[in-house]
């Protein structure tokens, strides 16, 4: 049953959640309730464009006459067309301009002349889009639909790691336009009233119940927060007021302590390890790919190369630094993990990327 709270309780209320936060300090590992939940309930608006990126220093598309990129090439002649110069197709030979694909994603609640972040990707053969720029390209939801929104700008492309040995190259195909796109049209808006759902962004029940507690302590009340799933709790708020505005505000502002899953990323290209949770390792042994590693084996003199032991209980970080300076590979490293997860030795979730 809905509790039902009138709009001067819904501010008073909202206040006093303010001081309660204010006052009491909450623990390093607490978070709020915003960070754990999506930032509104209607699923964003994607939206995409085909556009040129001009300025390129000879690694655009390989444009020759009739040969090599032809719908750069035809895209050309169109642009120049609306000011009126007329250029045959087979005069063309430039390489400083390529063909992309413009995407985007967008809240519903974004206004016209609100700016987002676009991201530019290569159609073509080009080599790169490095110190090119967007030219003006309308962007719709779906193919030949209404232009809802346009994009243009210099093109940022990420400077990648300067460690040579791990990457021998960076691809520079795809880059960012921060701010590139601006929003020309109202786009179709939920009603205000689905935000009183709090949709969790990785749902988990426990997570979900520890949120809903802390929700009916702030507000001195039972059942003013429910669990509707391990993904929702449900806000027993009804208020016409703009009074509940407030209250919603500020029940996202309360601290809560997630549970923390045990879980083990690691990356396969360059060996990256990345442990979340108390994780411990027990007794198991693993043999790959000349690299024995012995977890709770008594130690003794002998000093084999590949031959990693370490006591019982040892943390993931010890057993990732011992692989690492036994010079294991990435996908080395990643096969360990997997093994030790098979035969329990490790009660955690392993993601290999």
């Amino acid at each position: 049953m809905a509790v039902i709270i009138p709009g001067a309780r819904v501010r008073a209320l909202s206040v006093a959640i303010a001081a309660l936060v204010a006052s009491h300090a909450a623990p390093a590992q607490d978070v709020r309730v915003r960070d754990l939940v999506l930032a509104d309930v209607a699923p964003p608006v994607r939206l995409m464009g085909y556009g040129l990126v001009t300025g390129l220093n000879g690694t655009g598309d390989r444009v020759s006459g009739t040969s090599g990129s032809g719908q750069t090439v035809q895209s050309i002649v169109n642009l120049l067309s609306r000011f009126n110069i007329a250029i045959p197709p087979t005069l063309l030979r430039t390489r400083n301009v390529a063909a992309v694909l413009v995407t985007s994603e967008v809240s519903t609640y974004l206004r016209p002349g609100g700016r987002f972040e676009v991201a530019v990707s290569s159609l073509g053969d080009a080599q790169s889009l490095r110190g090119g720029v967007l030219w003006m390209t309308p962007l719709v939801a779906d193919a030949g639909g209404k232009p809802l929104a346009g994009a243009q700008g210099p093109v940022i492309i990420s400077s990648g790691a300067t460690n040579t040995r791990m990457f021998s190259s960076v691809i520079g195909t795809t880059g960012t336009i921060p701010n590139g796109g601006v929003l020309e049209a109202d786009l179709p808006r939920p009603k205000a009233a689905a935000s009183t759902m709090l949709l969790l962004r990785e749902p988990d029940i426990s997570t979900a119940s520890r949120i809903a507690a802390a929700v009916d302590s702030a507000l001195g009340g039972k059942g003013l927060a429910l669990v509707q799933d391990p993904g929702a709790v449900r806000l027993a708020l009804k208020d016409t007021s703009a009074g509940l505005a407030f209250a919603l505000a500020a029940i996202r502002d309360i601290k809560v302590r997630p549970v923390r899953t045990a879980r083990i990323i690691v990356d396969s290209r360059d060996g990256t390890i990345v442990a979340g949770g108390d994780l411990v390792v027990g007794e198991a042994v693993v043999s790959h790919g000349g690299i024995t590693i012995s977890i709770g084996a008594k130690a003794d003199s002998t000093t084999v190369p590949g031959d990693i032991r370490a006591t019982a209980g040892a943390t993931v970080q010890t057993i990732g630094a011992a692989l690492q300076a036994a010079q294991a590979s990435a996908s080395d490293i990643a096969a360990i993990f997997e093994a030790l997860r098979s035969v329990g030795a490790i009660s955690a979730e392993v993601v290999v990327r």
